[in-house]
């Protein structure tokens, strides 16, 4: 069958025939079109809110600020939502916290009106001091975001539901995650050598293709989305919260993502379309322009302090970080991220002690979330660089110093897990045999041209604990039909779950009906995120697949009066093994049931979680492995850095589809160059100076490496791993590792501009000590 195979992705010609519908096309009788009123303003309570005017354009339906949530409270009886921390409002309702939050919406028969009256409401506004860093933020005397208080103490428009997380009550931490693993202070003081630096990296914007849309409808007390998202069920059980409603009152239809990488996890603009489309009793559509994206997530800016105790024989004895991650106004999934980077910043070595202080921290920033990578593009930066660092100290190899700490087989993690099916070092070599490692030392052309090769290897945890379920049937037809929620979004995921269901079921796979995400039809999963869906829905529907199988043979054991161990399955058929005359099909054999279709539906989960307080337990139950390398090329003149060989090695254990992987293997690589070379939000007082695809770069065509290769690493029995994101992680940290050997010195902020290049240059020329002396 075509498992291993690179076949075509199963939706390719509608993909390039402009087939696929998104939700920007979708329109329904009596549809209004939404505009957001946004605060521009970074810190302030809302004196008032004057819609006269707005009210007046034509076409204009409603106008809703947070007055009407207060005079109307069955309008949205919990009218603040968010996955970790309710402390989101679908509008202001007394204060903004960031330069766009959301205070009023209009509904309009026009996107034209409805962009004239939002223009038009008149918000009078009592600024308050703002804090835009995340130290800043922690420091005694900060201006304080939100209240955070435990939960018993909250009112309905408090911040509350704190899950298994650990806020900071007082401060602005909304989760402060720690990991403690040995005695690290005592190992500090035993270690030969002890180094300590601080790394930056930036916010950054994921430029989905698509921007967030969401187009929403009541009937009666039932309300149904249609929506972008990664997450339906998530979506679903929050707005149900929301608005006061059972889940199963909300109904959630994904479509086919014009991209994401993170942007569209939890709601984004699904609430403000059901606030508007329950206040008009109309459908409301909400299509964010591209500047207003810039404002709705981002990935984390972070500020991350390593201290490593070393030994002269290379062994890392010690590891402490401290870990600020700014997760903007509102804390969105951000005490997850700080989790996940709190274990990630660890990396794939055995250090006997370890001690991590991860913080979750609000500023008054647009809210950051997940991005492509979650929290591990930000944690190697950090951590590989230190290793390059900690290498260089010693006078050993990068790569060999890399090697004498690895985990291998058996090995337990700082969380106190064992590790299996362990391939860090296949990695590790693999991307270094593709640059032809030699070392790492620099080769200066004596015309301002020097180059360098860099390493970096990572490990990313995969959501723990979670669920997939799916639904594999056959009508009267003799057609397979699959049914999963797993969100279709350009990463090829309908087409590996029907080469899937077609392995077992001998049929060809681009002949399996997929059936799209809807929470009112496909069966339960968590989400579309972490790189889980190859191997939880992937497992689920393999399971679906050979439950159907065995009905299948159970019927036409009967019809053909032969035992079950007698029949195989060939085709879309049922027959006695080695006798083809024998075949029944799948269509018969249901007909023959008298049914209108047959289905078997099956469940993967996997267990896992931790200690907020100590760290320990099971961080993930699917490591995602892989290493990155490069050769860079630095011009001494200008500062600019280009990179010439870039190469992912990932663990993917078993591939299902060879082509769907490279993809996501290259794209991977492609992000990491932006993050390491391009990508930063700019803010000035707290207003993204830079939020539009003219002035935010990311890479181009010819920006890429002349060379962009990469591996996929498979084992005979092995699981099937995610690959959508780990090849992204090491690039910028092989990058930066790269440039530092080549100018001599470090830059340690993101992303690695010509001027920061320079200044690091400069900074060593009037007498610095070589890497790891700049400030970035």
């Amino acid at each position: 069958m075509s498992i291993g195979a690179a076949v075509p992705m199963i939706d390719a010609r509608e993909r390039v025939t402009a087939a696929i519908r998104y939700v920007q096309d979708l329109a329904l009788p009596g549809m209004l079109h939404a505009a957001v009123v946004r605060s521009p303003v970074a810190h302030a309570r809302v004196v008032s809110v004057d819609a006269g005017a707005a009210r007046e354009v034509p076409g204009v339906v409603a106008v809703v600020a947070g007055d009407d949530l207060r005079a109307h409270p069955d309008l949205a009886p919990a009218p603040t939502y968010g996955p970790q921390i309710k402390d989101q409002p679908v509008v202001a309702l007394d204060r903004v916290r960031y330069v766009g939050d959301i205070v009023a919406l209009v509904a309009a028969e026009t996107p034209r009106a409805a962009e004239e009256a939002a223009a038009l409401v008149d918000v009078i506004y009592d600024e308050l001091p703002a804090v835009f860093d995340p130290l800043s933020a922690l420091a005694p005397g900060a201006p304080p975001i939100h209240d955070l208080r435990p939960e018993e103490e909250q009112d309905r428009e408090g911040t509350a539901l704190y899950f298994d997380i650990r806020p900071q009550f007082g401060t602005n931490c909304c989760n402060l995650f720690r990991l403690r693993h040995g005695d690290v202070p005592q190992r500090l003081t035993q270690a030969d050598v002890v180094v300590e630096e601080t790394f930056r990296t930036p916010a950054i914007q994921h430029v989905p293709m698509e921007p967030h849309v969401a187009l929403a409808a009541w009937e009666g007390d039932r309300l149904t989305v249609h929506t972008g998202t990664q997450t339906p069920f998530n979506v679903r059980d929050m707005l149900a919260a929301l608005f006061g409603l059972p889940p199963e009152g909300v109904r959630i239809l994904t479509h086919t993502l014009g991209g994401s990488y993170g942007a569209k996890v939890f709601p984004r603009i699904e609430p403000q379309a059901a606030l508007l489309a329950r206040v008009t009793g109309r459908p409301v559509r909400l299509a964010l322009r591209r500047d207003e994206v810039f404002l709705t997530l981002t990935r984390h800016a972070t500020v991350i302090t390593i201290k490593l105790g070393l030994k002269r024989d290379g062994r890392i004895v010690a590891k402490e970080v401290h870990a600020s991650w700014d997760t903007g106004a509102y804390a969105d999934c951000g005490p997850n991220v700080a989790q996940k980077g709190g274990f990630g910043v660890v990396g794939p070595y055995n250090i006997p002690s370890v001690a991590v202080d991860s913080a979750c921290v609000y500023t008054n920033l647009p809210p950051a979330g997940a991005f492509r990578g979650y929290a591990v593009t930000q944690a190697a930066w950090a951590s590989e660089s230190m290793m390059d660092i900690a290498a260089d100290r010693l006078g050993i190899d990068p790569l060999e110093f890399r090697r004498r700490n690895l985990l291998r087989e058996g090995d337990t993690f700082a969380t106190g897990e064992t590790l299996h099916d362990v391939r860090f070092e296949s990695c590790l070599d693999h991307a270094a045999a593709a640059i032809d490692w030699d070392g790492g030392a620099a080769r200066d052309f004596g015309d301002g041209r020097v180059r360098a090769k860099g390493l970096a290897l990572v490990m990313k945890g995969m959501t723990s604990p979670s669920r997939s379920e799916a639904r594999v049937g056959v009508g009267r037809d003799g057609r397979v039909v699959l049914a999963s929620s797993t969100v279709e979004m350009g990463q090829g995921a309908r087409t590996v779950l029907a080469q899937l269901a077609a392995q077992e079921l001998d049929v060809a796979y681009d002949d399996i009906r997929i059936v799209d995400p809807d929470t009112a039809r496909t069966p339960f999963d968590n989400r579309t995120t972490s790189s889980r869906s190859t191997f939880m829905m992937g497992n689920a529907v393999t399971r679906a697949a050979v439950g159907l199988r065995q009905q299948l043979i159970a019927l036409a054991a009967e019809r053909l009066e032969a035992a079950p161990a007698d029949l195989e399955v060939i085709g879309g058929a049922v027959r006695v093994a080695g006798v083809p005359e024998s075949a029944v099909s799948f269509g018969e054999l249901v007909r023959g049931a008298h049914r209108q279709e047959m289905t078997e539906t099956a469940e993967f989960r996997n267990e896992g979680g931790l200690d907020p307080d100590t760290g320990q337990g099971i961080a993930s139950s699917h490591w995602h492995q892989g290493a990155g390398a490069v050769e860079v090329e630095v011009d001494t003149f200008t500062g600019k850095v280009t990179v010439l060989h870039a190469h992912g090695a990932v663990n993917a254990g078993k591939v299902v589809n060879r082509h769907t992987a490279a993809l996501q293997n290259v794209g991977n690589l492609v992000f990491g160059l932006g993050s390491a070379l391009f990508e930063e939000i700019v803010y000035d007082g707290g207003q993204a100076t830079n939020a539009n695809l003219s002035d935010y770069l990311i890479p181009s065509f010819m920006d890429l490496p002349a060379a962009l290769t990469h591996d996929l690493l498979e084992k005979p029995g092995a699981d099937m791993h995610g690959v959508g994101e780990i090849a992204l992680p090491p690039i910028p940290a092989a990058i930066g590792n790269a440039v530092a050997r080549a100018i001599g010195t470090r830059v340690r902020e993101l992303p690695l501009t010509p001027e920061r290049v320079l200044r690091a240059m400069a900074t060593t020329t009037r007498g610095g000590n070589g890497p790891g002396e700049d400030d970035g």
